[in-house]
Order: structure tokens, then C-alpha cells, then sequence
């Protein structure tokens, strides 16, 4: 998807004041690519999806740091690589030990306090028929929305509960919201 170089300048300026409008723009842009590369290098859905995951997390996380005259594609991918090399590292000395790090709140600044289309539309469903199309998700998205939606838990709860960092948490649930909208507008249009 690729967009006007200025159009893509103001979303980045503007993710760097941390409007979630531009995080959005920014993960629907460029996913497919960052996706896409890990998974030529993977060959693994899961973990071309998590390092997917865990590159945005990162890049949104440090987007303060992106210099304009370098491209952006480019620089989620050095994200994605450096993350797939430390991945690789570990596995490969056997450590298996999951590190969980305290974050101060302030550190995440994508905002969440309007609800999206995909939310009102989640409020609005049959929830007979939204289940039914939640249960097409992957089942990490199946869970990161039960938590969300049906438990209601709070970034920082479904961090704790899935043992996640929760940019992670957010990034999940972007991603989630959007192949459930996608779901239910190809059954519509059916």
C-alpha cells in the first residue's frame, strides 16, 4: 500500500505526538510488508506473526528516534531483522526464560480513548453472530479480544494475564479489531 511520501511524513510526524489515528495508518500501511519479510525468513505463520507483532511494538514504542530522511519501510524492517536475530539467539543457547519488564505508562503514548468503527461495530453485533465470527480469528486474537471486549480488562490486566509487554497487548488487539471488520464486511457483502 503505498501512499503519498507526505501523506506518510504527517502520519509519522503525528504518531510521534501520539495520535492513534497515525499508529493505525502506520500498522494497516505497512504490515503486509514487515509481515511478508518475516515470513520468507521464518517460514512460520505464528512467528512471523509475533515478530510482526513485536516490531511494531518496538518501532511505535521508539518512533521519537526515526530520523525523516531514512524510509520507514526500511527502518521497520531493520526493526523486524534485529528482532528475528535476537529470537534466533535465544533459541539457539536453549534460553526459554521469558522477560517481563515494569513500564511506566508514559512510555506508550498511543492513545485509546475514542472507540473505533471495529469497536462500535463489536458493541452493535448480534453477539450470537459476532462469536461466530470471532471463532474465525486466530486463536491469539480470539483470546486478546475475549479479554478485551467480553472480560473487559484493561491494557495493563491483559498484559499481566498474557504475560505480554503492552504495546504488544495493543498492537494485538489493532490487528484483531481489524481482520474481525474484515470478517464481518465479506459476510455481509455475501
Amino acid at each position: 500500500m503505498e501512499k503519498e511520501p507526505s501523506d506518510l511524513s504527517e502520519h509519522i510526524k503525528k504518531a510521534k505526538e501520539g495520535k492513534q489515528a497515525s499508529f493505525n495508518f502506520l500498522l494497516h500501511t505497512f504490515w503486509n510488508d514487515v509481515y511478508n519479510f518475516q515470513l520468507k525468513r521464518t517460514r512460520d505463520e505464528y512467528d512471523s506473526e509475533d515478530i510482526t507483532i513485536q516490531s511494531f511494538s518496538r518501532a511505535f514504542d521508539k518512533i521519537d528516534t526515526f530520523k525523516e530522511e531514512y524510509n520507514f519501510k526500511t527502518w521497520l524492517i531493520q526493526i523486524s531483522k534485529n528482532i528475528h536475530i535476537d529470537l534466533l539467539r535465544k533459541r539457539n543457547a536453549s534460553i526459554r526464560s521469558k522477560t517481563t519488564t515494569e513500564v511506566d505508562d508514559a512510555v506508550y503514548k498511543i492513545a485509546d480513548d475514542t472507540p473505533t468503527p471495529e469497536d462500535q461495530l463489536i458493541t452493535e453485533q448480534n453477539l450470537a453472530q459476532l462469536l461466530r465470527y470471532i471463532k474465525q480469528l486466530k486463536p491469539n486474537y480470539q483470546k486478546v479480544i475475549n479479554l478485551r471486549y467480553f472480560q473487559e480488562l484493561s491494557y495493563r490486566e491483559i498484559s499481566e494475564v498474557l504475560d505480554e509487554p503492552m504495546n504488544n497487548v495493543k498492537i494485538k488487539l489493532l490487528r484483531a479489531r481489524k481482520l474481525l471488520a474484515e470478517i464481518i464486511t465479506n459476510k455481509k457483502e455475501k
